[in-house]
């Protein structure tokens, strides 16, 4: 039971992180993104919805991850959609910038995201045969 317990440890650790870093990521974006453009040296979008919707996507993975790191054994299946997040964002930044370029501002955050992925793949396998909290 130790070692079950110390197991999730580090797995809400890596979701609490996650969460808190989506959540000011996207509050940024979604509150000073006209900044965050100028100060990279990147056009800003013509309509600011072309940020803000993705801004508040990051909210709301935010939260997910918070309910997560809460209870990562019953909250299990929604890792899975992280996994999709941090995956599908890197690897378009990366595919981009592999393939002609993307502005640089991307790319600490799809770095960022791989290291996430590691840590959802490492949680999302480290759970899959813990005790079921259903119930309790």
């Amino acid at each position: 039971m130790a070692g079950a317990m110390k197991s999730l440890t580090w797995i809400k650790a890596v979701f609490w992180t996650s969460a808190l870093y989506d959540l000011l990521l996207g509050l940024a974006f979604l509150f000073a993104a006209d900044a965050l453009f100028e100060r990279a040296g990147v056009p800003v979008p013509n309509h600011p919805g072309y940020i803000q919707f993705p801004a508040l996507i990051l909210v709301l993975f935010g939260i997910m991850f918070a309910r997560i790191a809460q209870d990562p054994i019953g909250q299990r299946d929604c890792m899975l959609y992280g996994i999709g997040l941090k995956l599908a964002y890197s690897g378009v930044v990366l595919f981009h910038q592999f393939t002609g370029g993307v502005p640089s501002m991307w790319l600490p955050f799809a770095y960022i995201d791989i290291l996430f992925l590691i840590g959802f793949l490492a949680a999302w396998t480290g759970t899959r045969t813990q005790p079921s909290t259903a119930g309790s």
